[in-house]
This record gives structure tokens, sequence and C-alpha cells, in this order.
């Protein structure tokens, strides 16, 4: 920790005497602990990308006959064009139920070290799977999707074009292998803040530079860290206050549920800051609307320290400089049920 201590106190001092060298030593620091968002989006291990299969996955991310209820999509809580969220505190699913936690964007999502707000799913292609079978959300199983796809003609030759020379290409794996391909195009380059790390000063401005200096300064980027702003490690929510109950459910341990490793207990992924902006409301519980009390909270309650209205609107104007360009996407034309497709669940 000393390194950074030195390094960070260095870029606010500089920065506060308004020399034109401080400029770029905060420019070195920002560029050796974040890395911009890529234009192209990156390959998936195990999973190729092809035409085919992003189109395949587009369809199948916005079909909503893979719900029982076939009211649901992956875009239903995770909506192109609203930030990759649903901006509810938690998701409605299946038969009205609400779900246990905020849905996590899904843009950028591919940089993150692991998917969910516990981390239960190593990658994308296994995330695209969670929300099909789980009975708040999607509640359908494996076998009622593959049944339902073969049940609607027109996804034979989609499947087989998207994995040729496979005998049966309608599996739940290419479902999910489809999907996560889909997602991992869902990226938003060319924030105001990767073009500052890539060298344009001008690209943030006097305001969103002193946030960025206090960001660094305050101890965020010991875990808001990396091309995405976070999303690259695990920790616990109440390092030095725990919020109020509200905030941070007792019943809710987090990564623990996962491992029953008891220093996990209340541990969550790092949230990507990425588009923060965009995605209220905030935190696990989707319980915080104002970005604003989301920075106070944060300072508490990881850095214990109390921030100043002034310094929370300067990190604020920081992580506005975030949201990137939009992914653009077309909304495409499912094929048509017919007479012997299996129906809604009733």
């Amino acid at each position: 920790m000393r390194p950074m201590t030195i390094v960070t106190l260095t870029a606010v001092g500089c920065l506060a005497m308004g020399q034109a060298w401080s400029q770029t030593a905060l420019m070195k620091q920002a560029q050796g602990l974040f890395k911009p968002i890529p234009v192209i989006a990156p390959p998936l291990s195990d999973n190729a990308t092809t035409p085919a299969k992003v189109e395949l996955g587009k369809m199948l991310y916005f079909e909503p006959r893979l719900s029982a209820s076939h009211s649901i999509s992956c875009n239903s809580c995770h909506m192109i064009g609203m930030g990759g969220v649903d901006l509810q505190e938690t998701s409605l699913g299946h038969r009205w139920q609400h779900g246990a936690r905020n849905a996590p964007t899904v843009y950028n999502a591919v940089f993150d070290v692991a998917q969910f707000w516990d981390g239960r799913a190593k990658d994308l292609e296994q995330q695209a799977g969670g929300p099909l079978l789980n009975p708040i959300e999607m509640d359908t199983t494996e076998a009622h999707v593959v049944e339902q796809l073969k049940g609607i003609p027109g996804y034979a030759a989609l499947f087989a074009k998207a994995f040729p020379g496979v005998t049966d290409p309608i599996t739940f794996d290419n479902v999910r292998k489809a999907i996560a391909v889909f997602e991992a195009t869902l990226i938003t380059p060319n924030a105001p803040f990767d073009r500052y790390i890539k060298g344009d000063e001008k690209a943030l401005d006097a305001k969103q530079k002193e946030g960025l200096a206090l960001f660094i300064s305050k101890g965020c980027t010991t875990c808001h860290n990396g091309i995405n702003v976070g999303g690259g490690m695990y920790a616990p929510f109440g390092v030095m206050e725990r919020p109020g109950a509200d905030i941070l459910p007792p019943g809710d341990k987090g990564r623990f549920e996962v491992t029953k490793t008891a220093s996990d207990e209340y541990v969550f992924r790092v949230p990507s800051l990425r588009n923060i902006a965009l995605t209220a409301p905030y935190f696990h519980t989707g319980k915080v609307w104002d970005l604003r009390q989301a920075v106070a909270i944060m300072g508490s309650s990881q850095l214990g320290a109390k921030l100043t209205d002034d310094e929370v609107i300067k990190i604020e104007a920081f992580l506005e400089s975030l949201t990137g360009d939009q992914p653009k996407v077309i909304l495409p034309i499912l094929p048509a049920s017919v007479a012997t497709t299996p129906r809604p669940k009733p």
C-alpha cells in the first residue's frame, strides 16, 4: 500500500499547485491504474465469435419464449438502450416475483472477473444459463429450452449456421454460448475518460480531473481499477463502517453463499463503475438512487472517510466521464411460432 500512498499524494499535491507538469503526473497515474475499453469486442475462450453466432445470440437475448411465461427475456432485466440494466431495485421475474439483488449491467461485463454479485458464474457463458433456470426469474429447464427452440421452425437453420458441422446444434450449451458471444459485443468505448488515458488531456474538464485526483488519493482505486474501473476483484461491503440494514441486509451474506467460507461473509464482487451515471439504483440491494449519496456511503463504509460535499460533487463529475458510446443494436425479427410450438406455462 505504501507505494500507492506516495504516488497518490503526489498527484493531489501537484494538481493543487496548478503547474503544467502536475497534469502530466495525474495522467500518468491514471494510465497506470486504468485501461481504456477497446473498440472491438474481445474474443471468448473456447467460444469462437462469428457473425452468425452473434446474430443468433442477439435473437436469443431478446427471445421471451425462452421463459416459462413467454414474457421475460434477457433484455427484460438488462435492457439495451437503458445502460444494460432495468432501473429497478430488484428485477421482476416469473409470476411477479422479485429477485433478491439488483441486476448488474450487462455492458462491459465481459471484462469482469466473474458474473453476478457473488461471482457464482465464472464467465458470460455460465451466467447466460442462470436466469433461464432460476424459478424466480425465467423458470424453465434445460430440456424445455431445447424443446421450445426446436418447436420454432425458424431456429433450426440459425443454429446450423452458428454451429456448423454439428449433427444436433440446438442444445442448452449452444444457447449459452451464443448469448455469451452477443453479450461480449455490448461494450462502451470512447468515454471521455478513455480518451483522457489515451493522452487527450482536454477530454476531462477541470472538475473531472479534480474528481479523478480525489478518487485516487482517497483510496477508491484500491478496488476500482483496471479496464472496468472495478469488476476485477471481491471485497467486503462495510470495511470501515457497515451501512444500515436496508443497504446491507444481514440475511444476504454475499459470496459466502457460494464458498461457505466465513471470511466471505458480506463480500461481493466489486462492481464496475463504467456508465455508472446511467445505472441507478446502486449497490446489490438497489436501495440508493442518488449517485452522490452512493459516493458518500462508499467513502464512509469502505474508506472510513467523511467526504465533504465538494469532494462528493467532484468525484461524481469524474464518474460521469466513464459513460462511453452505448451499443447500437438493431432489434431482431424473431422466428414465428407455429401451431405445435410449446405454449406458455399457465
